[in-house]
């Protein structure tokens, strides 16, 4: 066999397995990952420590954030600060930044 047909063959068995491979779910953030602490995330925006975090404004939450990666109805949804992570739609945490 041919080197060009060997890459043929290889390429589309390739995209077969890609196909049929399951697709690996982004775990949700917890409240409690160090990380989330450290931003005073929490799934729910109503709960945020006014006091403790005095730049949080009503209607501020994930899902209007610039780092957001789910769509603006999505429950959960990825974020470009919790890489590998999914957080909560109507959450919150120090690093929201009002979308353009």
């Amino acid at each position: 066999m041919d080197k060009k047909r060997r890459v043929v063959l290889f390429a589309a068995a390739a995209s077969s397995v890609a196909a049929i491979a399951p697709v690996r779910a982004q775990q949700r953030l917890e409240e409690k990952d160090p990380q989330a602490v450290a931003l005073g995330y929490v799934h729910d925006a109503k709960r945020v420590d006014r006091k403790k975090f005095p730049k949080f404004a009503d209607g501020q939450v994930c899902s209007n954030c610039s780092l957001y990666q789910g769509k603006a109805g999505d429950a959960w949804g990825g974020c470009g600060i919790f890489a590998g992570k999914q957080v909560a739609g109507p959450g919150w945490c120090t690093a929201w930044a009002k979308k353009a």
